[in-house]
C-alpha cells in the first residue's frame, strides 16, 4: 500500500464555516470575554443534559479542582480514583491538600475496578473520583453504591466521555457530579475548555465564585449595557471562566457531537473487525456485560509483547501514522511515589496495560481510506517482527 502524503495524527479538531463566522462575529462584538455566548453555551449544553445545571471552565482540570473544593475537600481527606489516567485527575486531589487513594484497573475495561473501591476506603475517605477511559463508561451502579453504603460524594472524570450512555443513562444526565473536557483532542471542543454538570445550587454557587475571583456578580452583570458595576468578594475565587471565544466554536460543536460521536464510533467498529486477525499480537479494550454506548473517544490497542511497544510507535511514526501511549500510571511518576510512597508493582494490572497501550489515530475527518493503511501499517509491523 502506497505510504500516505500527510502525518495522520491521533486526532484532529473540526471547524465548519458556521463554526468560523461566529468566532468572528464574537470578534467583532466588541466583547471577548464571559458575556451571552457563554451563558448560551451553558444553557445548551444544560439541556443536553437533560436541565442539569453546566457551568463552564478553562478547562477540565480546573472543573475538577472547582469540584473538589466546592463539595469540602480539604487537607488530610483521601479521594479514590484510578492511576490509569492522565496527571490531571490525581493532580488536583494533591492540589486541595488531599491524598489520592489508587485503585487497581479492570484489566478487561481498562477503567478502575469496583471490587477494589470498598477495601480502599477509610475513615478520611470523602470521595471517589472514577474516569471513564477513552470514552467507555465506568460501571457506575456499584461505585454509587458504595458511595451511598458511606456517606461519599462521586465526581466522575468524564473528560473522555462527551455522549457516552451507561444503561441508556447518557453520563452527565444523572449521578453526582460529572466533568467533562472540550481540549481540541476531545469529541467536541472550544479550543480549551470544559464543564462541570451538578445538581446543587450551594455548590454550583461555590464554583462560580471559584472561576472569578470571589465575586458575586459575573462580568456581563456588571459591565453590559443594563448591568451594574458594583460588586463584593466573598471567597477568595481564581480566575477560570470561558470566553465568548471559545463558547462560539463549543456551541456549534455541540450541535454535532453526535453526528462526531456516530463517526468515532463506526471507524472504531472498523479497527475492531480489522484487528480481529492480530488477536496473537494485540488485545483491546473489553466489551462490559452491562449495557452502554462508547464516545469513541480513543481507540486504544495493547501490544502483548511489552518489549515491541516502543518500536512499534517509532515504526508507526516513521510511516506517518501517530500513536501515543495514553497512559503511563500516574503512581510511577516521581511525584506520586515520593509524596506518597507509591512505588511499581502497588497496581499491577495497570501497569500491564500501561506498558502496552498505544492510541491510534480516531477523529472525524480520518477517510475511510487512511484509514486502511494505518490498519495496513499496524499489520506490517507484526509481520516484519514475526519473520
Amino acid at each position: 500500500m502506497q505510504k500516505v502524503s500527510k502525518f495522520l495524527p491521533v486526532s484532529v479538531p473540526g471547524a465548519d464555516e458556521e463554526t468560523i463566522e461566529e468566532v468572528v462575529n464574537v470578534l467583532k462584538s466588541g466583547w471577548l470575554a464571559t458575556g451571552p455566548l457563554t451563558r448560551r453555551f451553558e444553557e445548551d449544553l444544560s439541556k443536553y443534559f437533560e436541565g442539569r445545571t453546566a457551568m463552564c471552565f478553562t478547562s477540565a482540570t480546573v472543573g475538577l479542582q472547582a469540584a473538589l473544593s466546592a463539595i469540602g475537600i480539604k487537607a488530610g481527606d483521601e479521594v479514590i480514583t484510578t492511576s490509569f489516567t492522565f496527571a490531571a485527575t490525581a493532580n488536583v486531589i494533591a492540589a486541595s491538600g488531599a491524598r489520592p487513594v489508587f485503585v487497581d484497573t479492570d484489566e478487561n475495561t481498562f477503567n478502575i475496578d469496583p471490587n477494589g473501591i470498598a477495601a480502599a476506603c477509610t475513615s478520611k475517605t470523602k470521595a471517589i473520583m472514577p474516569v471513564h477511559y477513552a470514552g467507555l463508561p465506568v460501571d457506575l451502579d456499584p461505585i454509587y453504591e458504595i458511595a451511598k453504603q458511606k456517606n461519599l460524594r462521586v465526581i466522575e472524570d468524564a473528560a473522555h466521555a462527551f455522549g457516552a450512555v451507561y444503561k441508556n443513562r447518557k453520563i452527565g444526565t444523572f449521578g453526582d457530579i460529572q466533568v467533562f473536557s472540550f481540549h481540541p483532542i476531545k469529541n467536541m471542543t472550544s479550543g480549551e475548555g470544559g464543564c462541570v454538570v451538578s445538581d446543587s445550587e450551594a455548590e454550583q454557587k461555590t464554583m462560580s465564585l471559584l472561576r472569578f475571583h470571589g465575586i458575586d456578580r459575573s462580568i456581563w452583570d456588571r459591565f453590559s449595557k443594563n448591568g451594574n458595576s458594583s460588586y463584593d468578594v466573598v471567597y477568595p475565587g481564581l480566575k477560570s471562566n470561558m470566553s465568548d471565544i471559545q463558547s462560539a466554536i463549543g456551541i456549534h460543536q455541540l450541535q454535532k457531537v453526535e453526528a462526531f460521536n456516530e463517526e468515532r464510533r463506526r471507524l472504531a467498529a472498523r479497527y475492531r473487525r480489522a484487528f480481529a486477525e492480530l488477536e496473537e499480537d494485540l488485545f483491546l479494550q473489553g466489551i462490559p456485560d452491562y449495557d452502554f454506548v462508547h464516545s469513541g473517544h480513543l481507540f486504544p490497542v495493547c501490544l502483548r509483547d511489552a518489549s515491541g511497544r516502543d518500536d512499534f510507535l517509532d515504526y508507526l511514526k516513521e510511516n506517518s501514522v501517530g500513536a501515543v501511549p495514553y497512559y503511563t500510571p500516574l503512581h510511577l511518576f516521581t511525584y506520586y511515589r515520593e509524596t506518597f510512597g507509591y512505588k511499581k508493582g502497588d497496581f499491577p494490572k495497570a501497569e500491564y496495560i500501561g506498558a502496552r497501550v498505544a492510541c491510534l489515530p480516531l477523529y472525524c475527518g480520518l477517510k475511510d481510506e487512511e484509514q486502511d493503511y494505518v490498519i495496513h501499517i499496524v499489520g506490517q509491523f507484526f509481520d516484519k517482527r514475526r519473520r
